[in-house]
């Protein structure tokens, strides 16, 4: 389940190979502030280009809801139905008895922190599929998968309650997501979608008695690394989850299309049995080089504590420089023209072009033309053509791919 916060991210979502997207709609989802929201207008084309690729779509409506939320998350609701979305992902009652009432199906989010077998019964009357818990082990999980099984717990479908978990991503400090800090500190409440992520702040210990200052160096206490479970992906499959979830809605489209990418080739390599170390360290190698504050497993092997940052942002190994866009594409000869806005670029550089239709291509310079003669550099103004397998758009944005240096 690929993560999509636009028409950019849902293109490469589809192209990277997911199962299914999720993503926000208006400001009812724990994601309104960080991501680019969907309108309740974009639902029906979300809806069409997914099923065109036999995509499935989940809206997240799972904040903490007050009464004045309620017309809105009934227009939601309502509107989700009319566009044949798939399913809401809910954690508040008054969604999940709605959302029954109308017949759309629904799946419990990580904000309601399932954790026992018990729960999944309880919430079984309502929905087919379950994200577990993110502090649970994977023992835990495998356990809640074995009693559904043995008790025969079915959802509303009459099949067996389904298991999802995520799998890579970000993750909360906070058990489950519920948060206080940013309320406390901007009015913003982390459980309404509107966190201001103090936890990745550096901050200064005062001592009370003497007035003391020291700078916590080296260690971001409160800033987890991100959850990567690509290396025991194998004995996550064993556990019986059904559903693999990358957390990002508010990260750009080279996350969504590599993290989709590398788990996608990591459950088709368990499947047909060339999974190995080898393949783990290449698909690492990938997903360095994209948003990530460092890796950990989570809690999933049994760890009590988390792990955190050592410094602040992303530790990805490759950044990307907006240089131009896309003008047009000679679809015969597979030839992209770009208009050059800033920087230079020559043969050999890595380009990366991003659009709402094309999604996401990566590519390396091969040859450069301008006025079709073939030239060594363009610069800033230079409207230029180069090889591209994949259709280039007037609206792509073109960006030129370079290391970081530490």
């Amino acid at each position: 389940m690929a993560p999509v916060g636009n028409f950019e991210s849902l293109a490469a979502a589809i192209q990277a190979g997911c199962n299914s997207v999720y993503f926000g709609i208006e400001q009812l989802n724990m994601r309104s502030r960080s991501s680019i929201n969907f309108t309740l207008d974009d639902l029906e084309e979300i809806a069409k280009k997914s099923k065109e690729h036999n995509v499935r779509t989940y809206i997240t409506l799972n904040t903490i809801l007050y009464d004045h939320d309620m017309a809105l998350m009934r227009s939601i609701v309502d509107r989700a139905k009319e566009a044949g979305i798939d399913a809401i992902i809910a954690s508040d009652h008054a969604v999940m008895a709605y959302a029954n009432k109308i017949g759309v199906p629904i799946h419990i989010s990580t904000q309601t922190n399932v954790t026992n077998i018990e729960t999944v019964e309880f919430y079984a009357a309502f929905a087919d599929v379950m994200v577990m818990s993110r502090e649970l082990s994977l023992k835990q999980v495998s356990e809640i998968t074995r009693e559904i099984k043995r008790r025969n717990i079915t959802g509303p479908s009459g099949n067996l309650v389904r298991i999802e978990i995520f799998a890579h991503g970000a993750l909360c400090m906070a058990v489950s997501g519920k948060c206080y800090l940013s309320l406390h500190s901007h009015n913003a409440s982390a459980n309404r979608g509107a966190c201001v992520q103090n936890c990745r702040k550096t901050y200064i210990v005062t001592d009370a008695e003497d007035g003391n200052e020291l700078l916590i160096d080296n260690e971001y206490i409160m800033s987890a690394k991100d959850l990567c479970t690509i290396g025991f992906l194998d004995q996550i499959l064993d556990a019986g989850v059904n559903i693999l979830k990358i957390e990002g809605r508010g990260r750009s489209v080279d996350y969504v299309h590599t993290t989709v990418s590398c788990y996608r080739e990591a459950v088709d390599s368990i499947q047909d049995g060339s999974y190995s170390k080898e393949k783990v360290d290449e698909w690492m190698h990938e997903l360095s080089k994209v948003f990530n504050r460092g890796f950990w497993d989570g809690y999933y092997l049994g760890r009590k504590m988390g792990e955190w940052n050592d410094s602040y942002g992303s530790k990805a190994t490759e950044r990307k420089i907006f240089i131009g866009q896309g003008k047009g594409y000679y679809s015969n000869m597979k030839i992209g023209e770009f208009q050059m806005n800033s920087h230079t670029l020559k043969p050999g550089d890595v380009v990366m072009i991003t659009g709402p239709t094309t999604g996401m291509i990566k590519t390396t310079i091969t040859e450069l033309r301008v006025d079709n003669v073939p030239v060594e550099e363009v610069k800033k103004g230079d409207v230029f053509s180069t090889p591209v397998e994949e259709k280039v758009r007037p609206s792509d944005k073109l960006y030129k791919v370079v290391p970081v240096l530490e």
